[in-house]
């Protein structure tokens, strides 16, 4: 794999590039464009599930067993404390999504690029939003009177990946499968997701934030919280990556910084 994803196991590595004070940018020519999720073209959804699906197949590159896929949650967990609640969050996590996004391509044949789910158009009807679709999308809740399994979730068994083996939680080996609980924490009740806090309205007041840490802090106890507390099972955790959804959130998230920096380039690009 070109990108030697093995890397990311070396911690002197990853905390030598988030401490960096180098201001200096890359030149981007051609930079890509990303689309929303319900954007892609029913071809298009297709050929990146059967990516991530390809992932669940190859093997582990970091690890003497596992696969590529279990790679990511077993990354993400060993530097979860590190990059939350971080000046990092935001920068670790672009990078993150890009070792993903290059994995799909280069080990699985993938031909186009991230898609983020720009939840503010669900916001009022969560649990029916596109990425939730059992043929278009990534399955829906865990199954409704199932056994408990990971994260108060229980095993999703619709969708492409029902029959995903995983093999973390919480940082330890813990064979289980995709795993949901639908959980709306206003109403208190199982099978919806609230979602006033990721509304266009609350958005737009992250954006106008005048500075890095207000933006930044203000987007992982929002949004970036809300999310996984309310989709629960493999989302509510540092090993959040098994849940595919989570690379779907996390490219909003990264776009959301985007559309911010943009409107202050010179000094946001630099912060």
């Amino acid at each position: 794999m070109g990108i030697a994803f093995g890397f990311l196991a070396q911690d002197q590595v990853l905390l030598a590039r988030q401490r960096s004070t180098s201001s200096t940018l890359a030149d981007c020519r051609e930079p890509v464009v990303r689309k929303e999720w319900r954007s892609f073209s029913h071809h298009e959804k297709l050929h990146y599930i059967e990516a991530v699906q390809c992932l669940a197949k190859k093997p582990s590159r970091i690890r003497e067993n596992g696969t590529l896929y279990d790679d990511f949650p077993y990354v993400h967990v060993r530097f979860g404390a590190q990059v939350h609640m971080a000046a990092s969050f935001l920068p670790w996590h672009r990078y993150f999504i890009h070792i993903y996004e290059m994995a799909l391509k280069e080990d699985c044949s993938y031909r186009g690029h991230l898609a983020y789910w720009d939840w503010s158009l669900d916001w009022e009807d969560l649990v029916h939003a596109p990425v939730f679709d059992s043929i278009t999308g990534f399955g829906g809740d865990g199954e409704h009177g199932g056994n408990t399994t990971i994260g108060d979730g229980r095993c999703v068994r619709d969708g492409p990946l029902k029959d995903l083996e995983l093999q973390f939680f919480r940082g330890s080996e813990q064979q289980h499968c995709l795993s949901r609980g639908f959980w709306n924490k206003e109403t208190r009740q199982e099978g919806s997701i609230a979602g006033k806090n990721v509304s266009a309205e609350r958005v737009a007041e992250m954006i106008n934030q005048a500075d890095y840490q207000s933006f930044s802090l203000g987007i992982e106890r929002g949004p970036h919280n809300v999310i996984p507390h309310g989709i629960r099972g493999d989302f509510l955790t540092f090993t959040a990556p098994s849940d595919p959804i989570f690379f779907l959130h996390h490219t909003q998230l990264d776009r959301l910084w985007w559309l911010w920096q943009r409107n202050d380039p010179e000094r946001r690009t630099k912060e």
